[in-house]
C-alpha cells in the first residue's frame, strides 16, 4: 500500500487493485476539547472513535448503496479500521456540504440575531470550502460556477442528493427515536464514470444527533444506531 494522504481523521491508502484504503483514527474535529462536526481542526482524541465511525459509516453507506445512491463504499474491515473505496476526485481542493434541520452550531453562530437555538431549518443546504487557512468560508452557487468548481448542472445534483441521502440518515436515526439536527457530507466525481459520488464518512464524527434536548456523542450514537 501506498500512503498518498494524511488527514485529520483518516489517513488514504493506494492499494494495488486501483481502489483506495481509509484507515480511521481516533481524532475528532472540534476546538478546545470539544467536539463540533464543522470545526476544521482536530480538537480531541476519544478511544474507539474510529472504529466507531467505521462501523456506523459501514451501516449507512451498505443501505444507500442498497438504494442505488452513487457512493465510493466498497466494503469495509472492522479489525484493520479500514474501508475500500472507489478512487474518486474532489471538486477544486476539497467542497463540505452541510445540511440542516435545525439551527446550531455555525449556523447560530452566524445567524443568531434572526434564529433562535433548535429553530425547525428546511433541510438548509450550505457548501464550505476546504481550506484551513481561511476557516472553511461558505460560498454560493454562483461563486462555486464563476471559480469553475462545479457548473451549475453539477450544483442541482449536488444539492439533490444531499438533501436525499441527510433525509435517509434522519429517518434512520429517528427509528431509534433520535433526531437529525445537521450533517456535514462530501461529494466527489467518479474517478471512471466522472458521475457526483457521496465520499468520505457518515457516522457521529459529522453530525449532530439528539434525543429529545439530549446530544447524543458519537460514540453512544454508534452504539445505540448499531444495537440490535
Amino acid at each position: 500500500m501506498e500512503l498518498i494522504y494524511t488527514g485529520k481523521t483518516k489517513d488514504v491508502f493506494k492499494l494495488e487493485n486501483e481502489l483506495y484504503l481509509l484507515k480511521f483514527k481516533d481524532d475528532v474535529t472540534g476546538e478546545n476539547g470539544v467536539f463540533d462536526p464543522g470545526a476544521n481542526t482536530v480538537g480531541l482524541t476519544i478511544d474507539g472513535a474510529g472504529l466507531a465511525g467505521l462501523k456506523l459509516t459501514s451501516f449507512f453507506y451498505s443501505k444507500l448503496n442498497e438504494l442505488e445512491v452513487p457512493t465510493h463504499y466498497v466494503d469495509a474491515n472492522f479489525e484493520e479500521q479500514t474501508m475500500t473505496v472507489k478512487p474518486a476526485t474532489v471538486f477544486g481542493k476539497g467542497l463540505e456540504v452541510i445540511c440542516r434541520f435545525k439551527a446550531v452550531g455555525s449556523f447560530l453562530r452566524r445567524y443568531g440575531a434572526y434564529a433562535t437555538e433548535g429553530q425547525d431549518l428546511d433541510a438548509f443546504v450550505e457548501v464550505t470550502i476546504k481550506d484551513d487557512d481561511r476557516q472553511d468560508p461558505p460560498i454560493s452557487e454562483d461563486a462555486l460556477a464563476m471559480l469553475n468548481l462545479l457548473t451549475h448542472e453539477e450544483y442541482a445534483i449536488l444539492k439533490e442528493r444531499t438533501i436525499e441521502i441527510a433525509k435517509f440518515v434522519g429517518a434512520e436515526l429517528a427509528k431509534k427515536d433520535l433526531t437529525l439536527y445537521d450533517i456535514k457530507l462530501e461529494f466527489g466525481r467518479d474517478a471512471k464514470t466522472n458521475e457526483i459520488i457521496l465520499i468520505d464518512e457518515i457516522s457521529g464524527g459529522n453530525m449532530r444527533a439528539y434525543k429529545g434536548a439530549t446530544y447524543i456523542e458519537p460514540l453512544e450514537l454508534e452504539q445505540i444506531m448499531l444495537a440490535k
